[in-house]
């Protein structure tokens, strides 16, 4: 083996090996990404969630970023060694609500909360169209149930998105984010309803309060269409 081959051959090891290390596994049609986060907790207590990714396919040739199609949260309980699991599909084929991006999840005397929003006018519309736009939840009874805005701890109303929203870019993966890490990622985000749990209506968004409503008689109807005047010779 001559020395250009050898160092082509230790360069595709590399590569090899910094997949394997940040979680993301792959074929033609699918991959799995997974990451470690630290988790800040309004208390200032910190949890370690594990968080995997599912997706499928490129939406278009000049796509970086493959349609996500599932993701698993585990997180780790504070004081204990209890881990919890929350799953979110983002296929809207599906029936039933789904397509939700986590914002935060926090504990409040022993009981873990999770906050999330709509991904999409279809999830939107799924959810019942809140307006503020965040899914809210309980862990009881070894199961997530959905809660009212007004039973979710008064502590946790205003506060920030204490997971990375959505997912890393595939290319910057890395295997564990600090909690600097993770408000580094959501700091770009602009639009408050995705990273803040919010008390108050959203007005004059451009967000998934904007959503038409699928099930107003505007859809449900067929129109009929518009007249067009028939082209005369002149």
């Amino acid at each position: 083996m001559n020395t250009k081959h050898f160092l082509m051959l230790r360069k595709v090891l590399r590569m090899a090996i910094s997949i394997l290390t940040v979680g993301v596994s792959m074929n033609a049609y699918s991959a799995t990404m997974s990451w470690k986060e630290e988790v800040l907790l309004h208390d200032g207590s910190k949890v370690i969630s594990e968080r995997a990714y599912n997706v499928g396919g490129y939406p278009g040739f000049d796509a970086h970023e493959r349609v996500p199609l599932d993701q698993t949260v585990t997180f780790s309980l504070p004081g204990t060694n209890e881990k919890i699991i929350w799953k979110s599909d983002f296929r809207d084929s599906e029936p039933e609500p789904n397509s939700l991006n986590l914002i935060r999840f926090d504990v409040v005397n022993g009981v873990p909360y999770i906050a999330a929003y709509p991904a999409g006018c279809i999830a939107y519309n799924k959810w019942g169209r809140p307006n503020p736009p965040q899914i809210l939840f309980k862990y009881a009874g070894e199961q997530w149930q959905r809660i009212t805005l007004a039973e979710l701890p008064p502590e946790l109303i205003n506060t920030q998105a204490n997971v990375i929203v959505g997912r890393p870019a595939t290319s910057l993966l890395k295997p564990f984010y600090t909690v600097e890490d993770v408000n580094a990622k959501n700091h770009a985000i602009s639009t408050p309803e995705y990273k803040t749990i919010l008390r108050e209506a959203v007005k004059g968004s451009d967000a998934v309060t904007s959503c038409p409503d699928f099930s107003s008689q505007r859809y449900r109807s067929p129109k009929a269409p518009i007249p067009i005047k028939p082209v005369t010779d002149k």
